[in-house]
C-alpha cells in the first residue's frame, strides 16, 4: 500500500509539473487580446490616414509638334477653354490651337483673333469650336470651318476668306464666308435645332462681302449680299430647313452695332498680339514646342543652339558649343577650370645661337 501511494504521489507530482510547463507555453486570454490589438492598430492607423489630395490640373497642352493658330485678344468675366478633355481658364494673349472649345460664362465677352486675322467675339454664354483651321501666308488652299453650337457670336473674316473657303456651322445650316463682317445667333437647348440666325454687316472700311446660306447637307438656301440683312433659319416642308428673311428692328440693329463694333476692335488688338506672338515663336522656336527641344534623345536647355550632325552616345551628354567655337584641341580652346593663356606660335628647332657678343646686321 505504501508503495502504491509513493508511485501515485510521483505520477501525480509529475502530472503537475508536465501541466504547469504547459500552462506556462500557452498565453493567457489576456495576452492573447493584447496580441490581437497589437496586430490589427497598423491596419486601423492605415485606413485612419487621409488620402492625399490630388494634384492640381496642369494647363491642358496640346500636342507635342502642334503650332499655335490664333491668340486671345479681349476678354472681360471668364472664358475657358476646352482642350484635351480638359477645362481650363483662358487669359488675354493665351494661345489657341485647333479642335479647343471655347465657351464664355454670364456676363462675360471673348475675342479671339487667328493668325489671318480672322476675328470672333463671343458674347455671353457663347460657344465656338476650331473644326478646322489651314493658313499659309499667301496660300491659295486656305480653309476653315467654325462650328457655333450657341449663343451670339460676331465675326470679321479676313485672308482665309479672300483666298481660299470659310465656313461657319451652326444646328441648322453651313454658312459660306466670302470675306465680310457678320453676326450668328443660335438658341441654346432644344431651339438651337429649330431655328437660327445669321445677319450681314458691312467691315471696318464699309465694305460689304457676301455670306452663303446652306443647310447642313450643303443644299443652297440663299445668300446674303446687302449690309444689315439676315436670313432666319427654321424647318420647312418635308423636313427640309428654309431661309426666311429676318425684319431686324431699330433696337435689335442697335444691340448689333455693338457687338460688330466689338469684334472690329478685337481684330485691331489681336493683330499686334498675333504679330507679336510669331515674331517671339520665330526667335525661340522651342518655346511652344517641348518636342523640338530634344536632339538625339537629349534634352536641350532652352535657348543653347543646336549642333545638326554631331553624333551623341547614348548615356553620354552632348556638349554644347556656342556659334563659332572651335573644335577640341583646336589652338585657342578655353577650357573650363584652367586658366586661358595667350597662344603662342610653335617654335622651330634652328642651329643654336652663337656665343659672346651679337654679330650686327649689314646694312
Amino acid at each position: 500500500m505504501k508503495k502504491q501511494r509513493f508511485f501515485s504521489v510521483v505520477w501525480l507530482l509529475g502530472f503537475l509539473l508536465l501541466g504547469g510547463s504547459g500552462a506556462l507555453a500557452m498565453p493567457s486570454p489576456v495576452d492573447a487580446r493584447a496580441q490581437v490589438v497589437v496586430d490589427a492598430a497598423p491596419m486601423r492607423l492605415a485606413q485612419a490616414q487621409p488620402t492625399q489630395a490630388p494634384a492640381a490640373a496642369a494647363s491642358p497642352a496640346p500636342a507635342a509638334d502642334a503650332e499655335p493658330i490664333g491668340n486671345v485678344a479681349t476678354l472681360t468675366g471668364t472664358a475657358t477653354v476646352t482642350r484635351n478633355n480638359a477645362l481650363t481658364p483662358l487669359k488675354l494673349q493665351d494661345d489657341i490651337f485647333l479642335n479647343d472649345v471655347l465657351q464664355t460664362s454670364a456676363n462675360s465677352t471673348l475675342g479671339v483673333t487667328f493668325n489671318d486675322a480672322t476675328t470672333f467675339n463671343l458674347t455671353a454664354n457663347a460657344k465656338i469650336t476650331v473644326d478646322n483651321y489651314v493658313y499659309e501666308d499667301g496660300g491659295k488652299q486656305n480653309s476653315a470651318l467654325f462650328d457655333v453650337a450657341k449663343g451670339t457670336v460676331a465675326f470679321v473674316a479676313a485672308a482665309v476668306a479672300k483666298t481660299g473657303d470659310m465656313k461657319i456651322s451652326t444646328p441648322t445650316s453651313t454658312l459660306g464666308i466670302r470675306g465680310t463682317t457678320g453676326l450668328v445667333e443660335v438658341p441654346e437647348g432644344a431651339a438651337a435645332a429649330s431655328a437660327s440666325n445669321v445677319k450681314l454687316y458691312p467691315d471696318p472700311d464699309g465694305h460689304v462681302g457676301r455670306i452663303e446660306v446652306n443647310d447642313r447637307n450643303g443644299a443652297r438656301l440663299g445668300f446674303l449680299t446687302q449690309g444689315a440683312s439676315g436670313f432666319t433659319i427654321r424647318p420647312g416642308a418635308g423636313g427640309r430647313f428654309a431661309a426666311m428673311p429676318l425684319a431686324i428692328s431699330p433696337q435689335q440693329a442697335l444691340r448689333d452695332q455693338g457687338i460688330v463694333r466689338q469684334v472690329h476692335a478685337a481684330q485691331s488688338i489681336g493683330r499686334q498680339i498675333v504679330n507679336q506672338k510669331q515674331i517671339e515663336r520665330r526667335q525661340n522656336p522651342n518655346r511652344n514646342n517641348p518636342a523640338r527641344q530634344r536632339q538625339n534623345g537629349v534634352p536641350q536647355r532652352p535657348g543653347s543652339p543646336q549642333q545638326p550632325g554631331l553624333p551623341n552616345r547614348a548615356g553620354q551628354p552632348q556638349l554644347q558649343q556656342p556659334p563659332g567655337a572651335r573644335q577640341p584641341n583646336a589652338p585657342g580652346l578655353q577650357r573650363p577650370g584652367l586658366q586661358n593663356r595667350p597662344l603662342q606660335p610653335p617654335r622651330r628647332p634652328g642651329p643654336p645661337a652663337p656665343r659672346g657678343k651679337p654679330q650686327k646686321q649689314k646694312r
